[in-house]
């Protein structure tokens, strides 16, 4: 395979690595922990693994100690950069552990593990995908490891291969799934252990242990170049409003940091929508305001970030989104045996009064799409919502509304754009690199201690590496109670937008200058060679959140 010259030189680089990590250390054992929520349900459901103390790897003197045995590794859900270099910092610390340790990769996802479709990992390959984006070494999937079969015939390969651990590098789905099977084969003492690592662009998998989840860094910085390109296009032009939808259904971390890298002049975040109680007609309201406010200025352009989950935000949406998802799933049976173009009338009927009016009160667009098109879980496919176009287009009636009644004089053209896959297998920054190669590195450790039921944890990345602290978090910790597909179920609690936060309050504090004004910065693209202050930065998200 034909490289270019920036991969050649990537290649050569070496990720660096906490002091702690980098010869003989010693586990030092924190308070024991509880869940996040609904302590006496997650404890019942997780007995062998729940309760377990934080853990802290500090450097000691001497030799690392020699522990032999092999280790298998997943890659779950969507991809997101810095994936290669977890398994490659997985593989030089089992390594580390013995020469002779092997790691086994299974393909595409939890499902490799399940149908026994692996390849071992040697070093050979390893080497091709260092610092590298994608997660095209063994590739990833989305099935999910929720059964007794499913576990027992996983548990067939990984006695026949001889492996002791299992790695699986995922989101708050995957690693919700890593804990119900740590706690499975701790029940049966199965004698494998299962450690996770924090996944996800989205940035929602965080807590006080888990200050970032790998990926955010590089595609936010992504986002962020394109976004810049757009408003020194729009700033060139100076006659199109540009909205633009960002990844982050559960979440608007992204659409957040974004915000913060480029000052775009209105930004939507889903948590205040929610706070706020607000209406889409109260989000459209003012947007218009925005731009008339602008238009009066003499400027009729200007960007709108959207996060992707904006409509689920919206309390009466969201209110009506769960009914429609109670009521699907307790009825989906019957609702498979109705016409596609009676599914409508379907669903009419079975709301409630107050949710039926909303639902009538949608755009067809969107209302179809809030029926028909469901994800394999029976949720709502949000990402399929084309908010960007629906938001303009409700913007472009209200001020043609604006127009009649002689509020409105100026002139309204719109572009739409969704930033989402351009950033997933984006070649990881410097930091993801970095903080993607500790997290697996740290893996082997955990391993090597005898934990499972684990996520590999690397704190105080605002400072250098040598500064930062490897450990392990317990995943039950991060666990509560919540309804999926009709049925409440123990899940990994996602980390929204906190309105009380240094970053949200940043924002606010300039985002009035940034919509009257023209205030565009233009990041350019990632930088891997140069001055640290250039190269090595974390994102304005994590630099405020710990000022």
């Amino acid at each position: 395979m034909e490289k270019s010259a920036l991969q050649i030189a990537r290649a050569a680089y070496q990720p660096k690595l906490p002091v702690a990590l980098r010869g003989a250390l010693q586990v030092v054992e924190g308070e024991p922990t509880q869940s996040v929520a609904d302590q006496d349900e997650v404890q019942t459901l997780f007995p062998n693994t729940y309760g377990m103390p934080y853990l802290r790897f500090e450097p000691v003197d001497g030799e690392s100690a020699s522990v032999r045995l092999n280790v298998g590794v997943i890659l779950s859900g969507g991809q997101a950069p810095g994936g290669h270099n977890v398994i490659s910092g997985l593989f030089d610390g089992i390594k580390k552990l013995h020469k002779d340790n092997k790691l086994y990769g299974f393909i595409l996802g939890p499902s490799g593990l399940v149908e026994h479709n692996y390849i071992e990992l040697t070093a050979d390959i390893v080497d091709e995908y260092r610092n590298t984006g994608g997660f095209d070494i063994i590739g990833s999937g989305r099935t999910k490891l929720e059964k007794k079969e499913q576990f027992d015939k996983g548990l067939e390969i990984l006695q026949a291969l001889d492996i002791k651990a299992l790695v699986i590098i995922g989101g708050d789905d995957s690693n919700t799934n890593a804990c119900v099977l740590a706690e499975y084969y701790k029940s049966i003492n199965a004698g494998v252990q299962v450690i996770g690592c924090p996944k996800t662009i989205d940035g929602d998998l965080k807590n006080s242990e888990i200050e970032t989840s790998f990926g955010f860094d590089t595609a936010t910085k992504v986002y962020s170049e394109v976004i810049g390109n757009i408003m020194r296009d729009c700033n060139s032009a100076k006659k199109y409003w540009h909205f633009i939808k960002l990844m982050g259904r559960s979440a608007s971390h992204v659409t957040l940091e974004c915000a913060l890298q480029t000052r775009p002049n209105i930004t939507l975040i889903g948590e205040e929508v929610e706070a706020k109680n607000q209406t889409l007609d109260d989000i459209v309201t003012y947007i218009a305001e925005v731009v008339t406010d602008r238009a009066n200025l003499g400027m009729n352009y200007g960007v709108v970030l959207v996060p992707e989950g904006l409509i689920e935000f919206i309390p009466a949406i969201k209110k009506l989104i769960s009914e429609l998802n109670d009521m699907l799933a307790a009825n989906q049976a019957d609702f498979d045996l109705v016409a596609d173009d009676h599914k409508i009338d379907y669903v009419l009927a079975h709301l409630s009064d107050e949710n039926a009016a909303i639902f009538r009160s949608l755009p067809i667009s969107v209302s179809r799409q809030l029926a028909l098109e469901r994800d394999p879980h029976g949720n709502v496919q949000v990402s399929l919502i084309e908010t960007e176009q629906l938001l303009a287009e409700m913007v472009g009636k209200k001020l043609e509304q604006w127009k009649k009644e002689g509020i409105y004089t100026g002139k309204f053209a719109t572009q739409h754009h969704f930033f989402g896959y351009e950033g997933r297998c984006a070649a990881p920054s410097n930091f993801d690199a970095d903080y993607c190669y500790s997290l697996g590195f740290n893996a082997a450790m955990l391993i090597s201690a005898g934990k499972t039921g684990y996520m590999s944890s690397v704190k105080n990345t605002c400072r250098p590496a040598d500064e930062w602290v490897a450990g392990g978090i317990p995943i039950t910790m991060m666990m509560n109670m919540e309804k999926r597909n009709g049925e409440m179920k123990p899940v990994i609690r996602k980390a929204l937008v906190e309105l009380s936060g240094k970053p949200y309050k940043y924002f606010v504090c300039h985002r009035t200058e940034w919509a009257r004004n023209t205030c565009y910065v233009y990041p350019g693209p990632i930088q891997y060679f140069g001055p640290s202050e250039v190269c090595d930065q974390p994102t304005k998200t994590l630099r405020l959140e710990k000022e």
